[in-house]
């Protein structure tokens, strides 16, 4: 059997989770990491993480960490860690094409004894289901016999730099009682915060998916309470405040819901519920009320622009952040798009600033243009749709310099100076 301390890991795909488990591991492991994308592996090779994850200098640091876009080049590794995404499709089903992919590439090296680790967000049984099978298929091998399986949950949050991959506690689990016991001693190498055993590779599964499903349902009742408080003209804000000198009162703020974590993994729980014959309320209920914030404020913005007779049709829009949170350069499943759209239906001309984003990746995912300097005077709306830390710090004389008299200033956020504000959430 393997024995942890002469693990050689390999990473299948070098996101938001795979690099930095990469670097960690990399500190006491043979590392080697996999991506698809060879542009991808040569930023990496010359110190560059696009997704701003990783410093330049902890790229560096890691020396021994290897990079790849031949996956026989892991032929030597003995732990395979999967971390790549788990979208939904068009019509919010799982997509499991890119775990599919990355196990049937590891089939082609997996050797007797090896260890398979996936850290994708799934529904319960998904692993044993879906990925185990094309791991015996394309290998010719025996599971939990001549291979093992673990699930490690990823829990990684772009754009926050305060709770990073060790310091966050890490839930580990095997295909046996043994593989269970190897990868949580594995993890607990790199994890200072610690390591939670569960009992199975389903609890662990289960886990993952209601941490992000409970997060999606709490703001669903904040952004319906917004909704409640905008039609009795109070300040939702206020009010939060004024709740949260309670102990226990959760601290959940309203706001557009994407991403590719809340706004993706409810549906996977869904899915698996409605194939056991059960049909979710709550949850399905908040993923619909949280799709729709982007058309919400749109609408409200529009009503706004109408009650001081600006014409909406040819008006120039504003619109400040593109990406799914602020400080973060990732533009997967954004709901800022939602705005957007909303607004081109009544004709309005809308501009883009975001200085995190990637334009042509803008212009490839959404058909988007993202301009790259704001000019002055031009705006008869302006819509903060992003918390970057550049939008925070701007004055009320530095938003009015880009509006033409009268314009609305919507903030989705909470953070522009509150005397220029016409709504907000």
């Amino acid at each position: 059997m393997l024995n942890p301390d002469n693990a050689r890991i390999g990473i299948i795909g070098l996101g938001y989770v795979g690099l930095p488990l990469a670097v960690e591991f990399s500190k006491k492991y043979p590392t080697i990491g996999f991506d698809l994308k060879a542009r991808r592996v040569d930023e990496l090779r010359r110190h560059i993480d696009a997704t701003r994850e990783v410093t330049p200098e902890e790229l560096r640091q890691a020396g021994s960490l290897q990079y790849s876009c031949d996956i026989n080049e892991l032929l030597d590794c003995t732990v395979f860690i999967v971390a790549v995404p788990t979208p939904i499709d068009r019509n919010k089903q799982p997509d499991f094409t890119p775990l599919v992919k990355a196990s049937a590439a590891v089939a082609t090296i997996l050797k007797k004894d090896d260890v398979v680790v996936y850290e994708s967000t799934v529904y319960p049984g998904a692993t044993e289901e879906v990925c185990v099978p094309i791991l015996e298929r394309d290998s010719g091998l025996k599971f939990n016999q001549d291979f093992f399986v673990g699930y490690s949950p990823e829990r990684i949050n772009p754009g926050d730099h305060q709770h990073r991959l060790p310091t966050i506690v890490k839930i580990t689990s095997g295909s046996t009682p043994w593989v269970a016991n190897f990868v949580d001693t594995l993890y607990g190498q790199v994890i200072t915060a610690g390591t939670f055993k569960a009992s199975s590779i389903r609890v662990a599964e289960a886990a993952k998916v209601i941490e992000n499903t409970q997060r999606d349902v709490n703001i669903a009742l904040i952004n319906e309470l917004a909704l409640i408080f905008n039609r009795l003209g109070i300040d939702t804000q206020e009010v939060l405040q004024a709740a949260g000198t309670k102990w226990n009162f959760l601290p959940f703020r309203p706001g557009l819901v994407g991403g590719h974590c809340i706004g993706v993994d409810p549906y996977y729980l869904t899915h698996k519920a409605q194939e056991m014959g059960y049909h979710p309320e709550m949850i399905l209920a908040g993923r619909r009320l949280n799709d729709n914030m982007g058309r919400y404020i749109a609408s409200e913005t529009v009503k706004l622009m109408l009650k001081r007779r600006i014409h909406v049709a040819d008006a120039h829009l504003l619109i400040l952040g593109l990406t799914f949170k602020e400080n973060c350069p990732d533009l997967r499943n954004t709901r800022v798009i939602d705005i957007i759209e909303e607004l081109a239906t009544f004709g309005a001309k809308i501009e883009i600033y975001d200085p995190w984003v990637n334009r042509d990746e803008a212009s490839q995912l959404y058909g988007v243009t993202v301009i790259e300097q704001l000019p002055r005077q031009r705006y008869d709306a302006v819509i903060l749709a992003v918390a970057h830390r550049e939008f925070t710090q701007f004055t009320a004389e530095e938003l009015r310099a880009l509006c033409r008299d009268n314009a609305v200033i919507y903030d989705v956020k909470h953070v522009l100076p509150k005397k220029i504000v016409a709504g907000s959430l």
